[in-house]
């Protein structure tokens, strides 16, 4: 019998058996709560905790893995299920956390508490809750004891939030068989979005592309009562002046314009017909404007983007410097490679005197919505929430999938968890949190999609 490709409703019938032994709802939660309390901010990151964590969660469960550390206390952890010749799906999760400054929260930000119908903490969000829809669905997968169609790996990595080279980075070079015969990988990036009745999945396919810099001017030091006609302060902020004065032009990409075309079906007359032909109106310099000023991060995919983060130069006012810089965080479209993105920006400022260094760029990659996994996550979401769509979109930040799309593996951020417009989530910010009734039915809607890939 095949039941990969069967109605969502005749899986979660399929074998009363595997169902009576499935994690329950209760049981994901407690889960998440526990997770959430287990320290793991970056920096430090001691993401051994995390480990352990999942170690006693895999050896209850019979469940063979295996640890790594990149550096002390950066702990990653692994586990496969075998399966048939398909390519493998890995689910691909990072354990880390940003800070939190208790003050401006209205609860221990690793409480986990559950408070008027919401779980409470950092990483309930980004990514902890998804994390542990993961976890239960690779033990439901193994408790089911059905044949697989593919490998399914889990695996859990330190150091997202930083950049990944103590995570995924350090795995691909230094136990590059936890990738081997993988082809479609799971990760965070996407999300449920409800505009009124209105439900939409995007499934994020690429990222802008960080390409992160240091400014360094180099210049006559002195004191600050006879200033130069020029300084290493001056060539600084000239430079920083030169591309705050020149943005970048705007531009689109296929995946953009396919994400916005889906979103204006919801849209209202303000921004529906700009959205549905984004390609003509980023000539019109007031809608721009108005997207700038309204949706930033819609106005951060039309364009290359660069964010002034830091400066430094003396360190008493009455002394002018021999040297000042600046880091900027740039974010491109992946359509062009970081080198031309560089080479640009360097001609735009070269007569400021200013030298520019690269700190970190990644290279660009799309992932092809042409995969039984793109089709499982529109199928079944179509079925799960019978009017919702399923746009594939471009997301502004980065995530770990930039490194596994390096490796030819097709990798979609996809989470269920369906958020209501305006609703607040604290990701990254204050008083994180997610609907204990949202993640119930989440962790549900994650193993139905992920059941609808991996058997035949």
């Amino acid at each position: 019998m095949k039941i990969g490709r069967l109605p969502v409703v005749m899986l979660l019938l399929f074998s009363a058996g595997a169902m009576a032994q499935q994690v329950t709802e209760d049981q994901a939660v407690a889960w998440l709560q526990s997770f959430v309390r287990i320290d793991t901010v970056n920096p430090p990151g001691n993401e051994y905790r995390a480990v352990e964590f999942y170690k006693a969660i895999f050896d209850a469960e019979g469940i063979e893995y295996q640890t790594a550390e990149s550096a002390p206390g950066r702990g990653n952890i692994w586990a496969r299920l075998p399966g048939g010749d398909e390519p493998g799906l890995i689910l691909l999760q990072h354990t880390d956390v940003v800070p939190a400054d208790r003050e401006f929260w209205s609860f221990d930000p690793l409480s986990g508490d559950i408070s008027d119908g919401y779980i409470y903490g950092r990483g309930t969000r980004d990514m902890k809750g998804l994390g542990i829809a993961q976890l239960v669905t690779f033990i439901n997968l193994h408790r089911a004891g059905l044949p697989l169609n593919r490998d399914v790996i889990f695996l859990a990595t330190a150091d997202e939030e930083a950049g990944g080279e103590f995570g995924v980075g350090w795995l691909i070079d230094n136990h590059p068989e936890i990738f081997e015969g993988a082809g479609i990988l799971l990760n965070e990036g996407g999300g449920g979005s409800r505009i009124e009745d209105d439900v939409t999945f995007g499934v994020e396919v690429t990222q802008k592309v960080p390409v992160w810099l240091r400014l360094e001017a180099v210049d006559v030091p002195g004191h600050g009562s006879a200033p130069r006609t020029s300084s290493a302060v001056t060539r600084i902020v000239r430079a920083l002046n030169t591309m705050l004065e020149n943005p970048f032009p705007p531009r689109v990409i296929a995946p953009v314009q396919e994400y916005f075309a889906g979103l204006s079906l919801n849209m209202g007359p303000t921004w529906q017909a700009a959205y549905a032909d984004l390609n003509s109106a980023i000539n019109d310099p007031d809608f721009l404007q108005r997207l700038h000023e309204q949706r930033p991060g819609h106005h951060a995919l039309t364009r290359d983007t660069c964010s002034m983060t830091r400066f430094e130069a003396s360190n008493k006012i009455n002394v002018v410097p021999p040297t000042a810089w600046a880091e900027i965080d740039c974010r491109i479209l992946p359509d062009k490679p970081a080198e031309q993105f560089v080479s640009e920006l360097e001609a735009l400022i070269a007569d400021t005197g200013v030298s520019v260094e690269v700190i970190m760029a990644f290279t660009p990659a799309i992932s092809t919505t042409n995969s039984r996994l793109f089709e499982a996550i529109r199928n079944v979401t179509a079925e799960l929430h019978p009017g919702s769509r399923v746009l594939p979109s471009v997301s502004t930040g980065f995530t770990d999938s930039h490194f596994t799309r390096d490796l030819g593996i097709i990798s979609y951020g996809f989470n269920p968890m369906i958020t209501d417009d305006g609703e607040h989530t604290g990701v990254h910010g204050n008083d994180e949190r997610v609907p204990e009734a949202v993640f119930r039915r989440g962790v549900s809607d994650f193993y139905a999609v992920v059941r609808n890939v991996v058997y035949d």
